[in-house]
């Protein structure tokens, strides 16, 4: 109702969740999520946005909320393969998020084998537990990793938020921020999604640079390219 020209990115995480079952891991506990990767990227090839998430990831997650079990967010070299594909095939652009150094080198693969288009949009996803921390250190190495030409983003969970906003734009790369990977202003006080996008473009015309508007994105991102080459299909 606002803005039309937003540019709108769903995700194709969920239906990666491998629950062992604490009293024998060879099995499946009753919550685990683990879906295909057609009905995983079903509702992007229905309403075909310009972006969607590709997990390029497997990592430890750690129960304990309500007596969960240990859990494992997984996705195999031959799902991602799979909906990369079936991605590129509906004329989206994947947003590549990694949470690891190897991730990259995997999303790289999948590159070099024509899976993705070789001007890829990557999202360095930093403070995760038992995944790739939330400092400079890291943040540069994994950036140097990327393949030439990428376009790359980056964001920090929880306290870190604002600190990998910071470094992003210093190092010449975007952000991302929001209620998923933090939802507090300072301690004890809660956020809503617009107060951390404004704290954030604060940061960002601070360090001297600007925030992009919905189609100055698009032409950052290569979606324009993209869209005409939908309509010509």
């Amino acid at each position: 109702e606002r803005n039309d020209r937003v540019v709108i990115n769903l995700t194709t995480g969920m239906g990666a969740t491998f629950v062992p079952d604490p009293a024998d891991e060879a099995l499946a506990h009753p919550t685990t999520d683990v879906a295909s990767a057609v009905e995983r990227v079903g509702h992007v090839l229905e309403n075909r946005p310009e972006l969607c998430t590709l997990d390029v990831t497997t990592m430890n997650l750690e129960g304990g909320i309500a007596g969960a079990p240990d859990c494992i967010f997984m996705n195999t070299p031959g799902t991602l393969n799979r909906m990369a594909q079936l991605i590129r095939e509906g004329g989206v652009k994947p947003e590549i998020e990694v949470f690891n150094p190897g991730d990259i080198l995997l999303a790289r693969r999948m590159i070099e084998q024509g899976l993705i288009d070789p001007t890829p949009l990557f999202q360095i996803c930093l403070g995760v537990k038992w995944s790739a921390p939330a400092d400079a250190k890291t943040l540069i190495y994994m950036k140097e990793l990327l393949p030439e030409g990428a376009s790359w983003s980056a964001f920090g969970i929880s306290r870190w938020q604002m600190d990998i906003v910071a470094l992003s734009t210093i190092l010449g790369g975007h952000c991302r921020v929001g209620l998923e990977d933090n939802i507090y202003l300072e301690r004890g006080v809660f956020a809503t999604n617009g107060q951390l996008v404004e704290r954030a473009s604060r940061i960002i015309a601070d360090l001297g640079c600007e925030v992009a508007t919905p189609d100055e994105a698009r032409g950052i991102l290569g979606l324009d390219a993209l869209a005409e080459k939908r309509l010509a299909g």
